[in-house]
């Protein structure tokens, strides 16, 4: 195997979590790994909506924080949530100064759009749904141009090293072919989310959680795996991943429809279309398992200023043969961001000495049950930040790492196995007898492929969905219990599996 020590810091994932922790690691030498090209494979290049902050004179973080406590049905940290929506709104304009084109009213101001349980129009947008790309650009142009900053595509990560103590020590990954250990005195997880386990999705279906599930094996901490977010809006046109439908469209004033024509979310939430994206997308659910249909009818509220107003959306919809301006896009709920993590404090340390962990593989407790919409750019830009800044000072331990070994692979023919169970059993809408079945797969597939990251951060989700008895924010059970204490979900791999044990006898 071949070796390499770096003397900086180690961040593994290049999305907008990783790449600032990057920049604000300077002038510490950075090496940033990524399986992709920059700008290619992470999910934040494909966020629409833009970044929630407190950027207009009616508004303040305090209200910001408000909001995000009250999205989260109970389980946000209100500290964290209060950091989050102070440094918010220098993230944004951070961003800005590096050349991102956020939209801009007539004053020169931020030009912001009101989404879903906000209670003011804070989201800072980049020509309706082009945030995400735009914002990356500029990140990744500041990121090549950064002396201190040197990045590995192709790299993908196969295991963490660690020392007798437990350590972290650096990460063993796959390149052309063979595999490489790399050592460092700081390592940064910066590797996304679980939407690859799902059979729908709207993010790059390769994130499969297995940053987490690494994280896992090496006995970190772990929060709410439970809580899955399904975006209501997924356009439902066959592809994989699935085109998203901003949430802004029902910001503008679209209405969902169903086959009939009627609209239907005032019947399920006195918000309607701008009710929790949770009770959205159990909505939406549910029109389609009655037979209904589901539709996104964006026709009076943007007609023909769709190509101009939201191109992206446009663009996915004419590749599926469905013009907006004059037809309903017909939408489902689709797996879109998990709040649940590795637990990291404020500055994205772990429970594992010398591993930090930043954006959606981390748990920050900002999000709780149900993240606010648009705060996810927002978290990564600012704990990737002070993770950065953190893990610039760590200092090299002089451990020898235990030998490294590389985490078993699943076959694509596992993973879509495995994609269709948690699809139909830890979805929208779940069960003991459904997530009983698709934990005995689990089972199934690990006992021929081993304990594979992918099937390890899928038991993370499935066995605290099972010991979670009542309905909380996005996770719904239909044969849920009422009035359970809302609590965090706190697990390591030793009590879960002790726990899946027990349940199992």
């Amino acid at each position: 195997m071949d070796r390499i020590q770096h003397d900086g810091v180690l961040i593994v994932g290049a999305g907008l979590a990783g790449l600032s922790a990057a920049l604000a690691a300077a002038p510490r030498k950075v090496l940033v790994l990524t399986g992709a090209p920059l700008n290619h494979g992470c999910s934040s290049a494909w966020a629409q909506g833009g970044m929630a902050a407190a950027l207009s004179a009616d508004d303040a973080p305090a209200l910001h924080a408000a909001d995000t406590v009250a999205a989260g049905a109970g389980l946000v940290d209100p500290d964290m949530a209060r950091l989050l929506a102070e440094e918010g709104p220098a993230a944004v304009r951070k961003l800005a100064a590096m050349g991102a084109p956020f939209d801009r009213d007539a004053q020169g101001e931020f030009a912001t759009s009101l989404e879903a349980a906000h209670s003011r129009s804070r989201v800072a947008r980049v020509k309706g749904d082009q945030a995400g790309r735009a914002i990356m650009d500029a990140v990744v142009k500041a990121a090549l141009s950064a002396r201190h900053i040197q990045v590995r595509a192709g790299a993908r990560l196969r295991g963490l090293l660690q020392d007798a103590a437990g350590h972290v020590r650096g990460v063993v990954v796959e390149q052309d072919g063979r595999l490489v250990e790399i050592t460092a005195p700081a390592t940064i997880l910066a590797t996304g989310g679980v939407g690859g386990l799902y059979a729908i999705t709207t993010t790059p279906p390769e994130l499969r959680g297995e940053g987490l599930g690494l994280a896992a094996l090496a006995g970190a901490q772990i929060a709410d795996p439970e809580f899955v977010q399904f975006h209501p809006t997924a356009i439902d046109i066959g592809r994989d991943p699935a085109p998203l439908a901003t949430e802004a469209l029902r910001g503008e004033g679209a209405k969902l429809i169903n086959a009939a024509g009627e609209a239907f979310m005032a019947g399920y939430h006195p918000d309607a279309e701008l009710a929790p994206r949770d009770v959205v997308a159990r909505a939406i659910h549910a029109e389609r398992e009655a037979g209904r249909g589901a539709f996104l009818d964006a026709r009076e509220a943007v007609g023909d200023h769709f190509p101009e107003q939201f191109p992206a959306v446009f663009a996915a919809c004419l590749s599926g043969g469905i013009d907006p301006r004059v037809q309903p896009i017909p939408v489902s709920p689709a797996c879109h961001y998990h709040m649940g993590g590795i637990v990291t404090d404020a500055h994205g340390a772990t429970s594992l000495p010398g591993l930090y962990a930043v954006g959606e593989c981390a748990s920050t407790g900002v999000h709780g049950a149900n993240r606010l919409a648009s705060n996810s750019l927002l978290e990564a830009a600012v704990f990737g930040t002070r993770a950065g800044e953190a893990a610039r000072d760590a200092r090299d331990p002089g451990t020898r790492p235990l030998r490294p070994t590389a985490a078993p692979d699943l076959p694509e023919a596992a993973v879509a196995q495995l994609r269709i169970a948690m699809s139909r059993d830890a979805g929208v809408v779940r069960d003991a007898a459904g997530l009983d079945r698709l934990l005995a797969q689990i089972d199934a597939l690990e006992a021929a492929h081993g304990r594979a990251p992918a099937l390890v951060a899928a038991r993370l989700v499935a066995s605290a969905a099972l010991a979670r008895a009542s309905s909380l924010g996005a996770h719904f059970r239909a044969d849920g219990v009422a009035n359970e204490e809302r609590r965090r979900t706190f697990v390591t791999l030793p009590a879960l599996n002790a726990a899946a044990a027990l349940a199992a006898e």
